[in-house]
């Protein structure tokens, strides 16, 4: 799988590794991993991002530090690696702007539909998550390279991505991978499922209430959809960060096909899209310039929470209800 990319990442000196914006447990457990991996190997790396880290993710920067881009501060680097995303407007604006160095480009990723701006990549969109294919380097190269720090990270980013194995993404491989992890790394899976999940504020929490209140189930009750506004923000002292995991709880509802999280941000309106059906949440997020995986994409709406939720149920009614 990684046989061409290996020996060109390998041929750098100086590696940027980006992760995308608005950055989740599987991108940055990828991109720590991958500059660990580097670093092994002896190439120097930098890890890039231009959102921060969310606190209950922040321990993973202990192991990598991770910036902010300076578009000129890129110039001295030899080439640069792009993990869990596959369009450079996924990493941000410097990122965008990337292509001006004239550098060569990489990829890792599990989303269908890459650009076609990378030198040489790695794209499996039947993988749990890019830190299982990262994981897929280690163990072709040299599996005794993982020690605890990059393993960890691996770990975070398989959990997270596969809504702790509970996905239909989940393959023998995925299990045999995380048991290595553990392993290799010396670690329990409690030592990071509670760094992850079981640190949320009480804060957190009442803006779950509130979300929780919005639940409305549309054509014959098989899609659900929650939202946030700036208000409940407000009222919560709560921001973006804190509803993380949201989209989970009107999926979970019975009867439920697919569902929607939309949450008021600056000027527009986030969407997450999720399935557990033969609906495909990809297309349907593409309809809105958005896109992701068949059981977990997204999208950005321009305009109001009602006109957000109308558009986006009449989509789905158009493209896969049957009433």
């Amino acid at each position: 799988m990684f046989e061409k990319l290996i020996p060109e990442l390998l041929s750098h000196k100086k590696i940027g590794v980006f992760s995308h914006v608005r950055p989740d447990g599987d991108c940055l457990g990828s991109q720590v991993a991958l500059c660990l991996w580097l670093q092994k190997n002896g190439v120097d790396t930098s890890a890039f991002n231009e959102d921060e880290v969310n606190k209950n993710l922040e321990w993973l920067t202990e192991f990598k530090k991770i910036e902010k881009p300076d578009f000129s501060g890129l110039k001295e680097f030899d080439a640069f690696v792009f993990v869990d995303g596959n369009a450079l407007h996924r990493f941000g604006d410097t990122a965008e702007k990337i292509t001006e160095l004239g550098k060569p480009l990489y990829m890792i990723d599990h989303h269908p539909q890459p650009d076609e701006v990378f030198k040489e990549f790695v794209s499996k969109t039947d993988a749990s998550s890019t830190c299982e294919l990262v994981y897929n380097l280690f163990a072709e190269h040299d599996i005794g390279q993982i020690n605890e720090q990059s393993a960890k990270a691996m770990y975070v980013g398989i959990v997270t991505d596969t809504g702790s194995f509970q996905f239909d993404s989940v393959k023998p491989g995925t299990m045999k991978a995380a048991a290595t992890l553990l392993e290799y790394g010396n670690f329990t899976p409690d030592e990071v499922v509670q760094k992850v999940y079981s640190s949320k504020p009480m804060k957190q929490i009442k803006l779950l209430g509130l979300a929780l209140e919005t639940i409305s189930l549309h054509e014959n009750q098989q899609i659900a959809t929650m939202y946030v506004t700036k208000a409940m923000f407000q009222k919560t002292a709560t921001s973006n960060e804190d509803t993380e995991g949201f989209v989970a709880y009107p999926l979970s509802i019975e009867g439920v096909k697919a569902c929607i999280f939309l949450r008021e941000d600056e000027d527009r309106i986030k969407l997450s899209l999720r399935s557990q059906s033969d609906i495909d949440v990809n297309e349907w997020a593409r309809e809105l310039n958005g896109g992701g995986h068949k059981k977990a994409a997204g999208a950005w709406y321009k305009g109001n929470m009602e006109e957000a939720i109308e558009d986006v149920i009449s989509i789905g009614r158009k493209q896969w209800i049957n009433d």
